[in-house]
C-alpha cells in the first residue's frame, strides 16, 4: 500500500510538471553508489561496512523563479541483490549558471529487506553542468534510523 502511494506521488508530481506553464526539462541519470552502513539487521553477506552498487533513472528540472527549481527524481537502486527505489524531491539553487546546490527529502521503498519497507531519508546534491544538456553530480542521503544505510551517489545527467 504504501508502495503505491509512493509511486503515485511521484507520478502526480511528473505529471504536475509536464503542464506546468513553468519552464520544464526532463532528463535521464545514473551512476555508481557507495553504500556505508554498518548491519544490525537482515543479511549482506560477511557484514560488510560499505558496498558499491548501481542506479538509473528520471528526473524534472522545473524553473520556479529565477535561479530556484524545484527537482523530483525517481531512481532505480541496485547494491548486489537488496534494490530500492528512491524518490528524492529537490529544492535546487543556481549557485552560478554551471553549479547547482540541491536539497530534500526522499522517499525509498525497499524490495526485499526491511519490515517498514518505506523510509524518508534526506538528501543534498551538488551538480556541475559539462554542457547545456550532460551534468555532473554527487549526492549524499543520510539515513535517520538504526539500520537505513547512508549513500553516496556518483554519475552522470543527460537532459532530454
Amino acid at each position: 500500500m504504501r508502495m503505491r502511494k509512493c509511486v503515485l506521488l511521484v507520478i502526480v508530481l511528473f505529471l504536475f510538471c509536464a503542464t506546468s506553464k513553468a519552464q520544464t526539462e526532463f532528463g535521464v541519470k545514473g551512476g555508481l553508489n557507495i553504500t556505508f552502513f554498518k548491519v544490525t539487521e537482515g543479511d549482506f553477506g560477511t557484514n560488510p561496512e560499505s558496498e558499491v552498487g548501481y542506479y538509473a533513472g528520471a528526473f524534472a528540472d522545473i524553473v520556479i523563479d529565477n535561479g530556484l527549481h524545484i527537482q523530483p527524481e525517481l531512481l532505480y537502486i541496485g547494491i548486489n541483490d537488496f534494490t530500492f527505489l528512491n524518490a528524492p524531491i529537490y529544492l535546487k539553487y543556481d549557485v552560478s549558471n554551471d553549479f547547482h546546490i540541491l536539497v530534500g527529502p526522499s522517499l525509498n521503498y525497499f524490495f526485499d529487506f526491511f519490515t517498514n519497507k518505506f523510509k524518508v531519508r534526506a538528501d543534498i546534491s551538488l551538480a556541475y553542468d559539462l554542457s547545456s544538456r550532460l551534468n555532473l553530480h554527487m549526492k549524499y542521503t543520510l539515513g535517520f534510523e538504526e539500520f537505513s544505510p547512508n549513500v553516496l551517489f556518483l554519475g552522470l545527467g543527460y537532459v532530454l
